[in-house]
């Protein structure tokens, strides 16, 4: 398993870059605020954290759609990210542009990293500006919570 890395940088009204990345390779997705792209992804890695095996997140890149799909098992983490011209079309439908197999801890931290990193850079009001939209505080809060019930021994 590999180092993973996160970064979500807006670089437009409503419009964001997020990068991933592990030591073997890493891609670059663009994500549209017609959706809670932000919101759903801690969601999702949250999800993970409290002990579900499959969970999924769609970017609207409009009218690219990003899928990122979550598979636990144990405290293994299998990611991919699919392309797809519609979102409405199944996984199998996408082009896989990017894969890792992650410890869960890794993930959890990675992904809170990224946004306490976006908290210190924008300042929740200009992130609200850029993006159109709140900063993912309570999503990014449930997250951290649960990483930390998980890290001390009282979630499997």
């Amino acid at each position: 398993m590999a180092d993973l890395r996160f970064a979500w940088t807006l670089i437009g009204r409503g419009w964001a870059v997020c990068s991933v990345g592990d030591a073997r390779t890493g891609v670059e997705v663009t994500a549209s605020f017609i959706s809670n792209a932000p919101e759903d992804l801690l969601t999702a890695v949250a999800r993970l954290v409290t002990g579900e095996a499959d969970t999924r997140v769609q970017f609207e890149a409009e009218p690219t759609v990003f899928r990122w799909v979550f598979c636990r098992a144990g405290s293994d983490v299998w990611i991919r990210l699919l392309e797809l011209s519609d979102g409405s079309k199944h996984d199998i439908a996408g082009t896989e542009i990017w894969s890792s197999q992650q410890n869960l801890d890794t993930v959890a931290r990675a992904v809170i990293r990224c946004f306490d990193e976006v908290s210190m850079k924008y300042g929740e009001s200009a992130y609200r500006g850029k993006w159109g939209e709140h900063f993912p505080r309570s999503e990014l809060e449930a997250l951290r919570s649960l990483w930390r019930t998980h890290q001390s021994g009282r979630m499997t």
